[in-house]
């Protein structure tokens, strides 16, 4: 009974530590991705892959592109915890609510055109192009581009919504005399096809550094002579290119374990040499749009914690819980500890002391009535204390205390016997 309240509140804090401060991770988190067989997609997937070994479901949402996928972020209906997006698309929107993971890989833009000798954007006005769907971040970013050099849409230049195979289609139907390709249009397959025609060139962006300091999320990619096709050199010379970066993107909620997570399937899925890019490039905590988290950044400077090194996923996790909880604990228990002893005292000795109330109630009595009738009453009263004093249970360490009050019970009823004064 002493300890019960010490423990009861011990608990409780406990429960409050785990259930506030460090929640259990959640079993299934869900991502908006991108269009089906795109590379949002495909590297969705992958980190589905990577996050079933260790006990989570990755839903993966299909999704128009960037736009969408930031929209499904920012919306409280929406049951989505995490989204590929690419840099730029978030422009005039508050982002406070989210946070980056870090960016993951390159999406340049590449812009075919019919002639040769374009180096300028500003050169296309009063032409035809292709800008990209309504709705994908191919699009926001061209339109942007666009209108950085003069283009508007309402201009004597003609925007098309196509994107991809249509829009190299139509570029060499020559029913467009631009088509600006990103991400998963712009392959190496397509980009040697349109190569190889006669008439059709790719823009180098010789202005690259400028964008990069006017669009501070854009990046400056450059296409080394060969690079598509070594035995015929492709391209002959150096193609500059600039484009976003993608970046995984969540809300301000989603779990520190979860989030450990998903950096190391972007690791293992995006860390690859590549066209682009060089072995060890990305992931990184490279962030623009939005802030990086705490703890990607603290995930990109140490890494793994030592317990998610050595331990299974879960297994660890439930160690981190406890270890956040010991610490709470320990504050709570060892003060607590020390007190059970006084309490334990207090109430053992409490017993002790409600005898000893009794009978100087006795005592005082005795002083007032001096008839038999009243002694017998008193000797009653006394009988029944040292019954109830028969059946109380003392731990041995109290019983000299036990011994003495029987004494000083013994001690009273001699006086009410001989009828002599009890304070004598």
């Amino acid at each position: 009974m002493t300890s019960l309240p010490v423990a009861l509140f011990c608990a409780l804090v406990v429960a409050l530590v785990v259930w506030f401060v460090d929640p259990a991770p959640p079993r299934t988190v869900t991502i908006s991705a991108g269009p089906a067989d795109s590379s949002f997609m495909q590297v969705a997937d992958e980190y589905r892959k990577v996050l079933a070994r260790n006990g989570v479901t990755l839903r993966v949402l299909e999704s128009e592109g960037s736009v969408q996928n930031l929209r499904r972020l920012l919306d409280p209906k929406q049951r989505v915890d995490l989204a590929l997006v690419q840099g730029g698309v978030a422009g005039g929107i508050d982002t406070s609510s989210l946070m980056s993971l870090g960016s993951v890989f390159y999406l340049p833009l590449v812009v075919f055109y019919r002639g040769t000798g374009l180096t300028q954007l500003s050169q296309l006005e009063g032409r035809r192009i292709a800008v990209g769907r309504e709705g994908s971040g191919t699009r926001l970013l061209s339109l942007k581009l666009l209108e950085a050099n003069g283009i508007e849409p309402d201009g004597a230049t003609t925007l098309l919504p196509l994107d991809g195979l249509a829009a190299a289609t139509q570029l060499v139907s020559g029913n467009v005399d631009a088509a600006f390709l990103s991400g998963d249009s712009a392959t190496r397959a397509l980009m040697l096809r349109l190569l190889a025609i006669p008439g059709i060139s790719v823009m180098s962006f010789d202005e690259a550094s400028a964008y990069t300091r006017l669009f501070p999320y854009l990046e400056g990619i450059d296409l080394p002579p060969g690079v598509l096709d070594l035995r015929r050199r492709i391209p002959p010379d150096t193609v500059h290119l600039i484009g976003p970066t993608v970046e995984i993107v969540a809300r301000d909620t989603l779990h520190p374990a979860i989030s450990d997570l998903v950096i190391e399937a972007a690791y293992e899925v995006n860390g690859m040499p590549g066209l682009l890019q060089r072995a060890g490039e990305f992931p990184n905590s490279d962030a623009h749009d939005y802030r990086i988290s705490e703890d990607a950044t603290r995930y990109y400077r140490s890494g793994k914690s030592f317990l998610y090194r050595t331990l299974p996923f879960w297994l660890a996790s439930v160690t981190d819980r406890l270890l956040v909880v010991v610490l709470p604990l320990a504050v709570l228990l060892i003060p607590a500890l020390r007190m059970i002893p006084s309490l334990y005292r207090w109430r053992v000795r409490s017993r002790i002391y409600r005898y000893y109330g009794s009978l100087i109630a006795i005592e005082r009595d005795a002083l007032k009535h001096k008839s038999e009738e009243e002694r017998r009453a008193l000797l009653a009263e006394l009988d029944e204390i040292e019954q109830s004093l028969n059946t109380l249970r003392m731990p041995l360490a109290y019983a000299d205390a036990f011994y003495v009050l029987r004494e000083h019970i013994g001690f009273v009823r001699r006086h009410l016997q001989t009828h002599e004064p009890v304070h004598s």
